[in-house]
């Protein structure tokens, strides 16, 4: 009962919002008999217990609290009337979410404060938002155009927002590569090395950062950024080449990462960057393999190395590269995954095997410093609250967890394992140390092609069409918030079990001559796949509309109308 709560100020002014994502919780506060009492009085972590009508919760942080509440939604007494005790801390000092805000769906602030609130509620310490050109630049007027850049003030109001919450909102930018989309801008040629590479060793090249970064110092509330750098391998070998000739490129990054940690030393930021680079100067090989001997590395004491992996169900594997990095530097962070870039369906079977042994290599080689990625490449179809399932399992391997999957449903409104059946849009998630993105290529292949017809089974229109039944009705659970996904990969469904075998069913009949069935397969079969994509076009861009700025949606509305 929110009338009989004893507790800080700081916890009292969020409970309004954390009622929003737990209305059951707070539901029925007529008939509540209970009170709440809060303590702000722990190192690290919280516990919880239950006596006499009054739930108590100790805690250390903001989101500690947040997690002790949800906790509470999804405790049951025993049966003699017993509450169980819970006490549970983080093994992460820093432990965080990052979404990918620049392949093509920037989030709106609605969504984003509602990422924040889920995320303290899991018990999650910081919100990094991925940027490569969307965060608008006064100094650069072409970075970002048309792009649904996010404006210092809607930055400002979302670092305040997370503040509330005892969170940090953290930039995540790019300063060497993954830049393409400025490479359109005339403005921007004289800056690209090849690709989407910066020019190192040129003036304008850091003045333009300077600008990046000093916008992003004005924006954020505190003073962490990751500066990228990842995945330039073809650094020094474009337009450096023919003004300065061939130079060893391990020295030319290491140089052009001394001119960037100038800039952010200049704006007083605690500075992080991807680590692949590094590795694949050093040795000349790929990024997660064992080696011991390779170029000689110096690191900067004030930056810290990000090791990403995504891939591996394999706590050696972890280890391993793990091991890598802390013989190099002792500040290592960790980047997991949180699958939802492969198409309009998440991976979250795949993520939490993952995600499993990750972060239990991660516990044991002593990281600190871990953030779960959602990353969105080839257009961010897949929704950022698709991949609930695996933030909560992360957030239960990271406090060592026993809380109930109750605690998810109270969340969601549904069980966590229905909440899984979104995974099914992909074909046989069974395979849970693979993945794959069958629902886009089969939806985008032509059928006359047929590139992908060799990998159809036989019973994709039965699957398809059982899988669509199982959505839907798990869209019409009562209390389910999260409706509107499982209606548009229902929709998605409904077209695959037109589409999946279609390529292969017309060749057939091709081959056989059989001039009724392609007469059938055009008067029917094709009009009522043309008829289901645009139902799913419908229920797509409602899912989009509601969670995105409308910027990257026309990406979507050409691929789909070329389909049609």
């Amino acid at each position: 009962n929110t009338a009989n709560i004893r507790c800080p100020s700081r916890i009292t002014a969020i409970l309004s919002d954390i009622s929003e994502e737990l209305p059951q919780l707070f539901a029925d506060k007529s008939n509540a008999a209970g009170s709440l009492l809060a303590v702000c009085d722990r190192e690290s972590g919280y516990s919880v217990c239950v006596h006499d009508f009054v739930a108590e919760i100790h805690y250390a942080h903001i989101p500690d609290f947040c997690r002790a509440v949800l906790y509470l939604g999804g405790i049951h007494p025993d049966k003699h009337g017993n509450f169980p005790v819970a006490e549970e801390t983080c093994l992460f000092r820093e432990f965080g979410i990052m979404i990918d805000n620049s392949r093509n769906a920037v989030l709106n602030s609605s969504t984003w404060k509602k990422v924040i609130r889920i995320a303290a509620l899991l018990g999650y310490t910081f919100i990094g938002i991925y940027m490569e050109d969307t965060f608008s630049v006064v100094d650069e007027p072409y970075f970002g155009y048309m792009r649904g850049t996010l404006k210092s003030s809607e930055i400002r109001d979302l670092s305040v927002y997370a503040e509330k919450f005892g969170m940090e909102l953290r930039p995540y930018i790019q300063t060497l590569a993954h830049l393409n989309q400025i490479t359109r801008y005339e403005s921007y040629q004289q800056i690209i090395d090849t690709g989407d590479i910066l020019l190192a060793d040129n003036d304008r090249t850091y003045e333009f950062l300077d600008h990046l970064i000093g916008s992003i110092a004005k924006s954020f509330g505190n003073r962490f950024i990751n500066i990228g750098m990842d995945e330039a391998q073809m650094i020094g070998l474009g337009k450096y080449l023919d003004v300065h000739g061939y130079s060893d490129r391990l020295t030319v990054m290491q140089r052009h990462l001394d001119r960037v940690l100038q800039i952010c030393r200049k704006y007083g930021f605690r500075t992080q960057m991807w680590s692949d680079m590094f590795f694949k100067l050093m040795y000349g090989s790929a990024y997660y393999e064992e080696r011991n001997t390779g170029k000689k590395i110096e690191v900067p004491d004030d930056i810290e190395l990000c090791y990403w992996d995504y891939y591996s169900t394999e706590k050696t594997h972890y280890d391993t590269i793990l091991k890598n990095h802390l013989a190099i530097t002792d500040h290592i962070a960790f980047a997991g995954g949180a699958w939802k870039w492969t198409g309009f369906a998440p991976h979250n079977r795949y993520s939490c095997n993952t995600g499993k042994a990750a972060l239990a290599s991660c516990k044991e080689n002593g990281i600190q410093s871990v953030v779960i990625t959602a990353w969105g490449d080839d257009g961010a179809e897949a929704s950022v609250f698709g991949i609930l399932p695996t933030l909560y399992r992360d957030a239960e391997y990271a406090y060592d967890s026993s809380m109930s999957d109750d605690s998810f449903k109270v969340l969601t409104g549904m069980d966590i394992e229905t909440f899984f059946c979104l995974d099914d849009v992909n074909p046989y998630p069974e395979e849970t140390n693979k993945h794959n993105n069958a629902s886009k290529y089969l939806l985008y292949q032509d059928v006359f092609m047929g590139v992908f017809d060799s990998v159809v089974k036989k019973d994709a229109d039965r699957y398809y069409d059982e899988t669509a039944d199982i959505l839907k009705k798990a869209a019409v659970i009562p209390g389910n918030r999260y409706a509107y996904l499982f209606e548009t990969e229902a929709a998605l469904c409904n077209v695959l079990r037109y589409k999946a075998s279609l390529g292969n069913r017309i060749h057939d009949a091709y081959d056989r001559r059989d001039l009724s069935e392609l007469r059938r397969l055009a008067n029917d079969v094709l009009p009522s796949l043309s008829e289901n994509l645009r139902k799913f076009y419908d229920r797509f861009k409602r899912t989009w509309y509601t969670e995105n700025k409308p910027f990257g949606f026309e990406v979507q509305t050409i691929r789909i109308g070329g389909l049609l």
